[in-house]
């Protein structure tokens, strides 16, 4: 018995403790000046060219969801664009620079894409018809999407016999010219033409064009916008160059083209690695490993501000991992921690748009390539839309490498906003905020000391704690579509602002603090 008696007493004792360590964390924003600005439609998704026979990895996870096919009348579909009111989308990918336009003169036949081994990428030649244009078009003007279409760099240029990769010549706008004069004629809305895919530098994919002839062939771009849209007030910004950054060939580029032409740089990143690396699903939850990426944001940075000083920094395709995503990762609740970290993270390093791929298609859609419902990522990217303003603030804090935390002042004034991202399994954060006025030390106060209206929480866990599911939970209610697949309501649990920020184990955390005194945000 009383051996029965101590086991008893063991079991309640072990019951008192914690299943996860707790660690009190003070978080430091300096209100009073910001170090960098994002665009207003920050968030931007891609579509993509891909057929249904793309393929990796003995998979072949697009489906329907390319250009070409995607159902554009599904109702998730619109209503998941709609509910940004509204969404950025870049119209390219890489077969862009094989799509010919069937319009004009000059194109006679609209061919489809077909396996080809000495293709590039494995495809033949492509071509969108000008049905397929006003479909998509009545798509985006039905959802009120803001347009970026990428065009294709190759027209006109021919390989050497003797380097397969280097393509020469002057790019052949004739083609573009005519796809533009119809959509003005239709009076479809483009707020962004891009220059060509992945073909500079030395992280060129299939092709390569030098950077004095790339910035060349974007100066006739832009003459070409200019022209077509004569009103400066509607012009659309000109894009480019749509690759991997090399810092030779970016400052070559920019020299090339001079003031007043590229409105946007726009660059690729694919950190993760492969979409098969069986290191995916630790690589978005080790932060040593997604910091690394950060030099290639202030290196960006450096040449905007050395070179071209009149153009903003673009991520204008993200996928995090290549070759269509990784399958198990890819669309769930663990790619939260690097999807929303990226968006942190290049918000710091002044970049204006971050292009996620992809809207739908592959394994990394925002939505499930054939159901179109919602992945975790989707709600994520929305509430950052909703929650997080162009003002980013300076946010400090000195515990784990594994609580990572950004502030933006409130998209909808007055305040500001916080994300905070918990990659330990194991470790919770009670978050207590102060608000740095470059005061004296001892007359810094809690950002929540001088303001009475309770804080606005955003708790996103995955459902039954594993972070491979692709079911998504807010402060504790799965996140699914209503019944007439509207997307559900998002609102907060509102929390006394005098108690800390807790931040469970594998958590993902947006407050907003009304009251927080922000110069900076005024």
């Amino acid at each position: 018995m009383e051996l029965l008696k101590v086991v008893a007493v063991l079991c309640v004792l072990l019951s008192w403790i914690p299943l996860f360590l707790s660690e009190d964390v003070g978080v430091k924003v300096e209100g009073v000046t910001s170090i960098a600005k994002t665009d207003d439609n920050f968030v931007c998704a891609t579509l993509d060219w891909w057929p249904s026979n793309k393929c990796d990895y003995n998979q072949c996870p697009w489906g329907n969801a390319g250009i070409l096919n995607l159902d554009l009348k599904n109702k998730i579909l619109s209503k998941a664009i709609k509910a940004f009111s509204p969404l950025r989308i870049r119209v390219g990918g890489s077969l862009q620079d094989q799509v010919v336009y069937k319009v004009g003169n000059l194109v006679k036949k609209c061919p489809r894409f077909k396996l080809r081994k000495d293709g590039m990428f494995g495809f033949s030649p492509g071509c969108l018809s000008m049905n397929r244009w006003d479909d998509l078009n009545n798509l985006f003007n039905e959802t009120g999407a803001m347009v970026t279409f990428s065009v294709n760099a190759l027209l006109g240029r021919k390989k050497p016999k003797d380097n397969e990769s280097h393509w020469i010549g002057d790019w052949a706008p004739q083609n573009t010219r005519d796809l533009m004069a119809y959509t003005v004629s239709k009076g479809y809305k483009i707020d962004s033409y891009e220059m060509g895919n992945e073909l500079c530098g030395e992280g060129y994919v299939s092709a390569r064009v030098e950077a004095r002839q790339y910035g060349k062939d974007v100066i006739a771009l832009k003459e070409l916008v200019k022209e077509l849209y004569p009103d400066p007030s509607t012009q659309p910004k000109v894009l480019g160059p749509a690759g991997f950054y090399d810092e030779k060939w970016f400052n070559e580029f920019l020299e090339a083209t001079g003031p007043g032409v590229v409105d946007g740089l726009t660059h690729h990143i694919y950190n993760l690695g492969a979409g098969v690396d069986a290191n995916l699903i630790n690589k978005v939850q080790d932060p040593y490993f997604l910091d690394q990426i950060a030099q290639t944001y202030r290196d960006i940075s450096t040449t905007i501000k050395s070179f071209g000083p009149w153009t903003g920094a673009w991520v204008g395709e993200a996928g995090g991992a290549y070759n269509s995503g990784g399958k198990d990762v890819s669309h769930t609740f663990a790619n939260g921690f690097w999807y929303l970290d990226q968006l942190g993270m290049t918000s710091t390093f002044n970049h204006k748009v971050f292009c996620r791929q992809a809207l739908i298609g592959g394994n990394y859609g925002l939505l499930n390539t054939t159901t179109f419902i919602p992945n975790p990522d989707y709600y994520g990217a929305l509430l950052w839309h909703r929650l997080m303003g162009t003002t980013v603030l300076q946010t400090t804090q000195n515990s784990s490498p594994y609580l990572r935390v950004y502030s933006h002042c409130s998209k909808t004034k007055p305040g500001v906003t916080l994300l905070m991202i918990n990659m330990s399994n194991s470790t919770a954060f009670d978050v207590s905020v102060v608000n740095d006025l470059n005061l004296y030390p001892e007359e810094q106060k809690s950002a929540d000391e001088s303001q009475q209206e309770p804080r606005e929480e955003y708790h996103l866990t995955p459902k039954d704690g594993n972070i491979q599911s692709d079911v998504l939970l807010l402060n504790g209610i799965p996140l699914v579509l209503t019944e007439s697949n509207d997307i559900p309501a998002m609102n907060p649990k509102l929390v006394d602002a005098a108690k800390p920020i807790n931040v469970a184990p594998d958590s993902i955390v947006f407050a907003t603090i009304r009251g927080f005194n922000a110069p900076a945000c005024a």
